[in-house]
């Protein structure tokens, strides 16, 4: 890990610059104090991040929980009694760890799972263009397609472009122009601009563009425009601020209810993050799904002991992390410390932060996240992948859970179309004695219903094995399983693990690429 951290590090700032706004901005969101965000976002990099098997997740307060939360706070009659529901989630999400019930997350297919994240990235984008253009009538707002006060996303866009705020606007201008001509231009020319960040440079840009321009009332930019930290005036007041559980409720049935929505909600939240992640992990490493259950159980019940939000792993912050170059699990914990000292010891000077700084940063998130280059691969792989994948994508503007569901739900209508038409089944033969050979011989139809066990039978295979995979009865090879079989060739070099292919197309050893090779 110590050989990563000219990586690490600089990404560690990246994400803190992502996550201090949505920490503050989930928490408004629901209903909660806005330091209840911070501890979140503190013990999801600090705890979580120590305790997870995860080198590039980050966990934090969700958007995805913001209704749930603001629901439950109502419910319950105080903030106290939900922490106490907090606490429970997090217990019963170290028994699903225990359980092992983290193999869930392997049912979910790709094509849901990559609308999943090009819906969030459109969300960001479209949430970020108000304040990128200086319109905080209600900073770091709500993360629902149709917002309480009666407007929806695209007319408060709409209010926005037509009340901008010069100063938010020209530092937000100069800001993404600069971040954008960093990584394309200067980061190619010299190793110095690797290692320093363009988030970073665009954060100090707009901290020094907010202190010059202060007193002037068209350059400058008015406090309900810069970021928003509590600043306690002693130890006593930063103290106050935490909030503690009225464990005297732990018997209402709602607070057990509510704890048990909260454990669903949130492991099904970071097992669908966890998937993604592993998917745009440079590296392909593969998060072990029942450990990363329990950190975030013991997380949780952390956060809820002190009054903090609940935590789960978050894709916004991972996505972030991986983009900016994060190697191992130090950046996420780099990150959890920075919030920590962030709100002990420089508040005032994150309050000097232009929200149209930051809402460039995840404009360039958001983008990478929605990027069209994953519309034409997706659309390219046939009905099969882009129906349930534009679904995901449409339903996620107006609810995470439900556009998971339906593209689910359409998915698993399409493979039993494909059943129908062709019955399927799985089939794995070991070698004997000492010959050290696998065979493995796919069945007439191949979905993403068998990847868990694929890709179970393929990391428990030894090193130096012969691995002969027999595709000749093979009718449907699913874009899941060629995705895990490409995943496999690249480790398998690094397990000396010899592989060949056998197919109506022939026989390949140690073949460079599955996909494209099986039609």
């Amino acid at each position: 890990m110590i050989r990563n951290l000219k990586k690490d590090l600089p990404a560690s700032l990246v994400v803190f610059f992502v996550a201090l706004p949505l920490c503050l901005g989930i928490a408004l969101a629901s209903g909660a104090p806005p330091f209840a965000g911070m501890i979140a976002g503190i013990i999801g990099g600090i705890i979580v991040g120590a305790l997870s098997g995860s080198q590039i997740g980050v966990s934090g307060p969700a958007a995805g929980l913001a209704a749930i939360v603001f629901a439950a706070i109502t419910d319950l009659g105080s903030y106290e009694n939900f922490l106490v529901a907090v606490v429970i989630g997090g217990a019963i999400q170290i028994l699903l760890g225990v359980l092992r019930a983290g193999v869930i997350g392997y049912y979910f297919p790709s094509s849901v799972i990559k609308g999943m994240l090009v819906g969030i990235g459109i969300i960001i984008i479209l949430k970020q263009i108000p304040h990128f253009v200086g319109f905080d009538n209600r900073p770091r707002g709500e993360f629902t397609f149709f917002r309480v006060d009666g407007n929806n996303t695209l007319s408060q866009i709409i209010n926005a472009i037509g009340s901008p705020t010069f100063g938010s606007l020209f530092i937000g201008v100069v800001s993404l122009v600069l971040m954008i001509f960093w990584s394309n231009v200067l980061a190619k020319k010299a190793k110095i601009f690797t290692l320093i960040q363009g988030p970073f440079v665009a954060v100090v840009l707009g901290i020094l563009y907010a202190v010059f321009t202060q007193d002037n009332s068209f350059w400058g930019i008015s406090a309900k425009h810069l970021v928003s930290v509590p600043v306690p005036e002693s130890t006593a007041s930063f103290l106050n601020q935490f909030s503690f559980p009225n464990f005297s409720v732990i018997t209402n049935t709602n607070v057990l209810i509510t704890g048990f929505t909260i454990a669903l909600v949130a492991s099904l939240e970071t097992l669908l993050c966890v998937e993604a992640t592993d998917k745009i992990d440079p590296q392909k490493r593969i998060t072990p799904t029942n450990r990363e259950l329990f950190a975030q159980g013991v997380g949780n019940i952390c956060s809820g002991l002190i009054g903090g939000l609940p935590i789960t792993q978050v894709i916004v912050r991972s996505s972030a992390n991986i983009q900016s170059g994060g190697a191992t699990k130090i950046s996420a914990i780099a990150h959890g410390f920075l919030l920590l000292v962030s709100v002990i010891v420089i508040p005032n000077v994150l309050n000097l932060i232009p929200l149209s700084v930051l809402a460039a940063i995840l404009l360039i998130v958001g983008y990478k996240l929605a990027n069209p280059n994953t519309f034409k691969k997706v659309f390219s792989l046939g009905w099969t992948q882009y129906i349930p994948f534009i679904a995901t994508v449409i339903l996620v503007q107006f609810s995470l859970l439900i556009g998971i569901g339906v593209g689910l739900i359409i998915g698993v209508i399409i493979v039993l179309i494909k059943s129908y038409q062709n019955s399927h089944s799985l089939h794995i033969k070991d070698g004997k004695g000492d010959s050290s050979i696998v065979k493995m011989e796919l069945a007439e139809e191949v979905t993403f219903f068998n990847k868990g066990a694929i890709m179970k039978e393929l990391d428990n295979i030894s090193k130096g094995a012969y691995l002969d995979i027999d595709m000749l009865n093979t009718r449907h090879l699913d874009n899941d399983i060629k995705e895990v079989l490409e995943d496999f060739l690249w480790k398998a070099k690094d397990r000396n693990i010899t592989i060949k292919i056998t197919s109506k197309e022939g026989v390949v050893e140690n073949p460079k690429s599955i996909i494209g090779f099986f039609k």
